[in-house]
């Protein structure tokens, strides 16, 4: 089994697929952020398919693969077979465990992801209903927690 870089989706495609909506013109396009919900405050390079929110909530990476690591709480092995870019080429593979995140920032994703979850469910609380898009991103960050708790268990 290997990686080709390759065959990983084009960026624009790839973002548009995830329910997201690169716009602007030239190659950095602006969408939400899906780690914090801001609106277009995220953005992309169409080209390379890097990405960073500008507002501030340390999102970033280099590549699509990078995002829906980040985004889907999987390791680099899972998303890149997600993403079509993790190909048999007939060689045994070894078995290796995914490598953790570390420590520092395992703690300030649960920091940022259990904070969003205390919201909601303080809103839910005082009778406020919540969107679809709060729940699917609260699915994420249920996501997020448990890939992190498992990880360091």
């Amino acid at each position: 089994m290997s990686f080709i870089r390759d065959r990983l989706p084009d960026p624009v495609s790839y973002f548009e697929s995830q329910g997201q909506n690169p716009k602007g013109p030239g190659k950095w396009k602006t969408m939400g952020c899906t780690f914090h919900g801001g609106s277009d405050s995220m953005r992309i390079n169409s080209t390379t398919g890097t990405w960073v929110c500008m507002a501030g909530c340390g999102a970033r990476g280099g590549d699509v693969l990078a995002y829906h690591m980040a985004a889907h709480g999987l390791d680099f092995m899972s998303a890149a077979k997600d993403l079509g870019a993790w190909v048999d080429d007939g060689k045994p593979s070894k078995q290796q465990r995914p490598k953790p995140l570390p420590a520092t920032e395992a703690i300030r994703v649960l920091a940022f992801e259990s904070t969003l979850t205390a919201i909601a469910a303080g809103n839910i609380a005082h009778g406020v209903q919540l969107t679809d898009k709060d729940r699917a991103r609260l699915y994420v960050a249920a996501q997020r927690i448990q890939t992190i708790s498992e990880a360091f268990a």
